[in-house]
């Protein structure tokens, strides 16, 4: 199934009922902490994501970006504004490509949630992998620079970022797959086999952990802005699953889309990436390991297999909102019926890392 994701996830519209935002409140709030505010503001409401509702704030100062926790029950620690808004100061301070961070507000008697407002960088998104209307050439650059720029990401000195504190040393693929396996069971709604051999697969088999760095968590081609007129990141977006980490989870991440079919979105598998330009993944494994002094990276078998499972998760938690009738997006109801075959895409993966 193709999505025009272009035009399905671009732009605003007006939000609804308890998706408004007070405003006299809000304006008060951000007269007293955003640097060179000026009011009166209007909001309107980014169409796509699905995690951390996210508005724009028009005002005679400038555009703004405000992202709040969702209104209801929450599963403990996600939605973690706090943890978003601090990464990307403290990436910002390095020179890194993130939006300029304004102000983190956790008084929920504002808007009703904790909140946090950094600047609008104008660029554009890219949703789709295949880049219609792009030439091979501008294509090729930007796949060069989304690697460069992660190979940036986790090059940051992290102690000078002042994020030491930010995860915890070692054992991230451990931590992350008990942490995806508890957030699964928190919101199942049926038995899959394929996820019950995973979480008997996964914890027994993890990789060595030889490196930490910051890991972004969802770092793909549609979640950074793009400068319009050539192949620069301007911004990165969508924190909200970063922590200090192996980077090789990011890395095997972005490589997910050279295993992952178009559809319209970020995959490249059933694309002709020749004649598109778009480098092959060994080409992109070499652009990486010599951007961070690596040999090589280790087979991607087990990591593949990882973040589908990990998907499977982040879906299933979608579903369940659904169910529950707390999910923020039209979007969340096609979503959640992708569990399955995330579920067995990251067993058939398994199979080749040895299960």
């Amino acid at each position: 199934m193709s999505i025009d994701a272009q035009k399905l996830f671009s732009g605003t519209v007006a939000p609804e009922g308890a998706d408004i935002l007070d405003e006299a409140k809000l304006t008060a709030w951000m007269e007293a902490n955003v640097e060179g505010f000026r009011g009166p503001l209007t909001q309107s409401k980014f169409a796509g994501g699905q995690s951390n509702p996210t508005y724009r704030i028009a005002s005679p100062s400038g555009n703004y970006v405000l992202r709040r926790k969702p209104f209801g029950k929450l599963l403990p620690s996600a939605h973690a504004v706090d943890r978003e808004y601090k990464v990307q100061a403290g990436l910002h301070k390095m020179g890194f490509p993130v939006a300029r961070q304004y102000g983190l507000c956790t008084d929920e008697a504002v808007v009703g949630s904790w909140f946090y407002v950094m600047a609008m960088v104008d660029g554009h998104t890219i949703w789709d992998g295949s880049m219609p209307g792009a030439t091979p050439e501008n294509r090729r650059a930007t796949y060069f620079a989304m690697i460069d720029t992660l190979a940036a990401l986790h090059g940051v000195d992290v102690e000078a970022a002042g994020l030491s504190d930010y995860g915890k040393p070692g054992n991230y693929f451990g931590r992350q797959v008990d942490r995806w396996t508890r957030q699964y069971k928190l919101s199942e709604t049926e038995t899959m086999d394929e996820m019950e051999q995973l979480i008997a697969f996964l914890p027994a088999t993890l990789p060595e952990q030889t490196r930490t760095s910051v890991v972004h968590g969802d770092y793909r081609i549609d979640n950074m802005i793009w400068a319009k007129d050539r192949a620069e990141v301007l911004a990165v977006l969508d924190w909200e699953l970063s922590t200090l980490g192996d980077p090789l989870a990011d890395f095997t991440y972005v490589a997910m889309a050279w295993v992952t079919e178009n559809g319209g979105r970020s995959g490249v598998m059933d694309l002709d990436r020749a004649a598109l330009g778009i480098p092959e993944l060994d080409a992109v494994v070499e652009r990486y390991c010599a951007a961070t002094g690596r040999d090589s990276v280790p087979d991607m078998n087990w990591y593949f297999a990882y973040n589908f499972f990990r998907l499977a998760g982040i879906m299933q938690g979608i579903k369940k909102r659904v169910i529950d009738g707390t999910a923020s997006s039209a979007h969340a109801k096609e979503m959640s019926e992708r569990v399955r075959p995330l579920a067995q895409r990251a067993w058939d993966f398994a199979r080749k890392a040895g299960a």
